[in-house]
């Protein structure tokens, strides 16, 4: 990528008038996530930050004799829509006076909110307001600004903005407004999605960049800011700088990580995860905003170049991680199979047509005869427990271990580590030897190795001492590469059935009410005792409430590879960046935050399961590589094409000017003078 360390330096103030207007600061609502915590934040700051309290004020922290302390402001908001409306409805029900401006007309909407609108600023700001609110866009601020008539205003009127980026907003204000003005520079970091039903507990940020001394502008500041108080926002005062590092790794990130997935048309599956979920109400509380507001939050946050190359660096080595785990596997197998070939052809030599005997002795052993026990009783009761054995018995074992002890099952256990004080507690039988497990004769076995031990553990199965028509059972996250395994390598009498609980001890902590189980009945002998042990099987997870959807493994890996792979892999992205909480989350960058702690859980080894073992994984790590790769070529382009036209403009006005020169001055006094200007 091509890097651009002095661009924000080389462009202090742009000339936003080349750019176009767009909405509001968008945060994010996922119902799921925890509350931000209430208790004091801290940070690391020569300026000292102070968090306010989030309840509204009590009467009696003002002072009595304070006859403004109750009385109501008039307040007029510049930029009328829908962040401007939405602000005004809180300010009007506190009983404030409010007064609105705006290019559209706005005036029956304003008359239904108790608003006074005006169409001609100079109207309102002779009705001086004790504080204009500018509700604009971030790229339509100067403009808005630099037309004011601030000659109609009253020499101390109060200015406060809402903008997402708070540096360029404070060095606008001081640039424009005449010195007898004071300023507040703010960040309501919620809107009317994420705040619909209060503002309680969510972040208001503000720097009093500029207040008088006199106890009348000072209490008029603190009655402006008692506004959020009284809606129970949380209050944060810090300066312009540390609010744009903060919102370069949090809300910067966040629109960044939404549009990206936008670009590549995720869509809702009959298996969705709660990450899934959490991906989908991100980009559709991103994908609102017009492209502006997130080119504003990078042109005018020089810290968010940054975090651009940051993310792409992340994104290269997690692709260099997995392409270089999986030449690693290419390369030892295509060895192992280069050394077995060469010990064979060898032997052959030595022993000539001995060799022939040995090769089918080999085979021989490959294939070991079942012990063939007899029919199965044909009166079986169908509603009695099944004798399940798990193989497999670390985290996610023991996590189902418990609900099918629960539930009056017998359950037996094998795994190759020591699990016998923890099968106790859960009440399961453990075994160290794959033989004596087996010679229990399981109703089920219930395969809960990892990805990419599956294959081995299955093979490693004494298959000879199990009663024949045993039903196999997986719960891999990836559903086409274990059926393969099972119709391969399972004698044709075992019954199989693939399935895919998708949940874990995390998400599932609570119960597994409404969450997603898939299954494929892959093969089921039509012997009734069977089909009926297979759905006492399935009845497990009804039981518990799990939504049961059935589907082919195909199906199922193809949904997976657009949900399951794409959110462990933007949470490993994520991961390398390192991202830390900030005193300003916004409820999107919560979510990013979560989606980390939930990925980076589980090993690496898992990750590269889902991308090697699932045939669809590879094409939605292009479609994400070239989705980033677009969204930075949109964002320098349009950087490219501001610089270039204000460039030309610069030119053609010197141009101008030169022959505005001449026209004065008459002729110049040679003509290789005129060739030079031209």
């Amino acid at each position: 990528m091509i890097s651009h360390p002095s661009l924000h330096r080389s462009l202090p103030n742009p000339s936003l008038s080349l750019l176009s207007s767009s909405s509001p600061p968008l945060p994010q609502s996922l119902s799921f996530l925890p509350k931000t915590p209430t208790r004091p934040i801290l940070v690391h700051s020569a300026t000292p930050l102070r968090v306010k309290c989030c309840s509204a004020t009590p009467a009696s922290e003002f002072d009595p004799c304070d006859a403004r302390a109750f009385s109501s402001l008039k307040i007029a908001v510049i930029g009328f829509g829908n962040y401007g409306q939405f602000l005004a409805k809180s300010l009007v029900s506190q009983g404030h006076k409010v007064l609105a401006h705006s290019r559209s007309d706005y005036s029956h909407l304003a008359k239904k909110m108790g608003v006074y609108f005006f169409s001609n600023p100079d109207d309102l700001c002779e009705q001086h307001p004790d504080v204009i609110l500018l509700c604009t866009s971030i790229i339509s601020t100067e403009r808005v600004l630099k037309t004011l008539p601030l000659q109609r205003l009253k020499r101390s009127t109060l200015f406060v903005d809402v903008l997402s980026v708070k540096e360029f907003a404070r060095n606008l204000l001081l640039d424009v407004l005449p010195a007898d003005f004071d300023i507040i520079c703010s960040h309501p970091m919620f809107g009317p999605q994420s705040a619909r039903q209060s503002w309680k507990d969510l972040f208001f940020v503000y720097d009093k960049v500029r207040i008088g001394n006199e106890s009348s502008r000072v209490q008029r500041c603190e009655q402006f800011l008692e506004i959020f108080r009284n809606e129970g926002c949380q209050m944060v005062e810090m300066s312009c700088q540390e609010h744009d590092k903060f919102a370069a790794g949090s809300q910067f990130m966040t629109h960044t990580v939404g549009r990206v997935l936008d670009m590549l048309g995720l869509e809702s599956t009959p298996i969705n995860t709660k990450g899934y979920e959490a991906l989908l109400n991100l980009v559709e509380n991103t994908c609102g905003d017009s492209f502006d507001l997130y080119y504003g939050l990078f042109l005018y946050n020089k810290s968010a170049l940054e975090m651009v190359e940051k993310l792409d660096l992340a994104f290269d080595a997690l692709r260099n991680e997995l392409f270089g785990r999986l030449h690693q596997v290419v390369r030892k197998q295509l060895f192992e199979k280069g050394e077995k070939v060469k010990s064979l052809r060898d032997g052959s030599y030595q022993n000539g047509v001995a060799s022939a005997l040995s090769s089918n002795a080999l085979r021989s052993q490959d294939f070991i005869p079942y012990e063939f026990k007899g029919k199965i009783s044909e009166s079986v009761d169908d509603s009695a427990k099944l004798k399940i054995a798990i193989v497999g018995f670390g985290n996610f074992g023991q996590f189902l271990a418990k609900t099918l002890a629960c539930q009056g099952h017998s359950v037996l256990a094998y795994s190759r580590t020591d699990y016998r004080d923890a099968a106790q507690k859960l009440g399961v039988s453990f075994f160290s030897d794959a033989n004596d497990l087996c010679e229990e004769h399981p109703e089920v076995i219930l395969l809960c190795t990892s990805i990419l031990s599956t294959e081995k553990v299955l093979k490693s199965m004494p298959f000879q001492r199990l009663k024949r028509s045993t039903l196999f059972v997986d719960v891999l996250s990836v559903k086409e590469f274990p059926m393969n395994l099972f119709i391969q390598h399972l004698p044709p009498e075992f019954d199989i059935l693939c399935t895919h609980p998708m949940f874990g001890p995390e998400s599932g902590k609570n119960g597994w009410n409404g969450l997603p189980f898939v299954f494929d009945k892959v093969r089921i002998g039509h012997d009734e005792r069977r089909v009926a042990r297979c759905n006492r099987f399935l009845d497990i997870f009804a039981r518990e409430g799990c939504q049961m959807v059935e589907m082919t493994c195909a199906e199922h890996d193809r949904h997976a590879a657009g949900s399951q792979f794409i959110t462990h892999t933007m949470g490993r992205v994520l991961e390398k960046l390192q991202l830390d909480s900030t005193p300003i989350n916004t409820k999107g960058y919560e979510t990013l935050l979560k989606l980390v702690e939930n990925t980076s859980g589980d090993s690496f080894d898992l990750y590269y399961g889902l991308f090697m073992y699932n045939v669809n994984a590879m094409e939605q790590l292009e479609r994400m590589d070239f989705a980033f790769e677009s969204l930075k070529k949109q964002l320098f382009g349009r950087l490219h094409g501001v610089l270039r036209k204000e460039l030309f403009e610069n030119s053609e006005k010197l141009k101008v000017l030169q022959e505005k020169s001449v026209k004065q001055n008459g002729a110049l006094s040679s003509p290789r003078e005129t060739v030079k200007i031209r």
